[in-house]
């Protein structure tokens, strides 16, 4: 006999019996002509092309289960990846989303992360919505989310536009999400260091904005085309640390980007390395009106690939998948 409802996991229901739970729940693209139900979904193009960008999250280098709620695990699957089309300056139309869990994983789980995609899509990027994807099974939880985007007539906006004498603007924060993921590691596990549900809510109570900025970021996502109307020359999501990501910006530029302390915030090395902040780093003429939510954070010089602050060297941090991972899966 089946478990009741409550208790109910995938091994005992069949892929289109779990389809057939998470599907009322997930939103409706705006773009599409045909949704799930047939091999693959049919939309609309306007301009003629689309923007088009992936991601993965997997439980232990990705999450921690005990510190995620299943709602989180779909807000922030869907928000890293409207903020890299947002970063290209389009507008996020669609996704396609893949699931692979373990058997035993209830179905409660499946359900509030398909309510944590379309809150997320709602909030974020309105009349974006899930258009398809798989389910598996797999030893991890992992979600894999390819997001479409439109350029709306515009060109998109590249990483190598930018040029000496630009300003570098800033949507978005900075060093909140590294700040939250250090108070997990450090209040959220027990005595043996592994991370602790209760333990991990009582300091997301206490610290709402870190630790809801590492587990459900906010990313600034209409601010994409905003900056692209405003004439933004190059664009990128800030994922794996401002001083990462600016060094990449200013490689495929060509140009230097210093930045100023005094605009970092209270803690520059935060600032600077902490990682998934997901905000958008902007080039702009100089003397351009910037777009609201954008500030300006630094110029970009003509000292090909450097980064520096106040004209100094500082040291680098920022997140990497293949370093620092103990093989936990929390």
């Amino acid at each position: 006999m089946n478990a009741g409802p409550a208790t109910e996991t995938l091994a005992e229901l069949s892929e289109g019996e779990v389809l057939a739970r998470i599907f009322p729940r997930l939103p409706d693209a705006a773009t599409q002509l045909l949704g799930p139900g047939d091999d693959a979904a049919v939309l609309r193009a306007p301009d003629g092309r689309y923007v088009v960008t992936t991601d993965m999250m997997i439980q232990g280098p990705d999450f921690r289960m005990a510190w995620s709620t299943p709602h989180d695990l779909g807000w922030k699957a869907a928000a890293t990846n409207l903020s890299d089309v947002a970063a290209m300056g389009a507008r996020p139309t669609a996704l396609v989303v893949a699931i692979a869990a373990p058997p035993s994983t209830p179905i409660s789980v499946i359900e509030g992360i398909a309510d944590g995609l379309r809150e997320c899509c709602a909030a974020l990027a309105p009349g974006c919505g899930v258009v398809g994807g798989d389910l598996s099974a797999s030893d991890a939880l992992t979600l894999a989310v390819t997001a479409f985007g439109d350029l709306e007539g515009r060109e998109p906006v590249l990483r190598s536009g930018a040029r000496a004498g630009d300003v570098v603007a800033l949507a978005g924060g900075l060093g909140e999400a590294g700040a939250g993921l250090a108070l997990l590691f450090r209040h959220g596990v027990d005595t043996n260091g592994v991370p602790d549900a209760a333990l991990a809510a009582a300091v997301r109570e206490r610290y709402p904005v870190e630790v809801g900025a590492q587990l459900a970021p906010t990313p600034p996502i209409d601010r994409g085309p905003a900056a692209s109307l405003a004439g933004a020359t190059a664009m990128m999501d800030l994922s794996d640390g401002l001083f990462i990501d600016a060094g990449r910006l200013a490689k495929a530029s060509g140009v230097g980007i210093d930045f100023a302390a005094d605009s970092l915030g209270d803690s520059v090395g935060l600032a600077l390395g902490g990682g998934e902040d997901h905000g958008l780093l902007a080039t702009f003429p100089a003397g351009a009106v910037l777009p609201e939510g954008f500030r300006v954070i630094g110029t970009a010089t003509d000292a090909a690939g450097t980064v520096l602050v106040d004209g100094r060297t500082h040291e680098q941090g920022g997140w990497d998948p293949y370093r620092g991972w103990d093989g936990a899966l929390g």
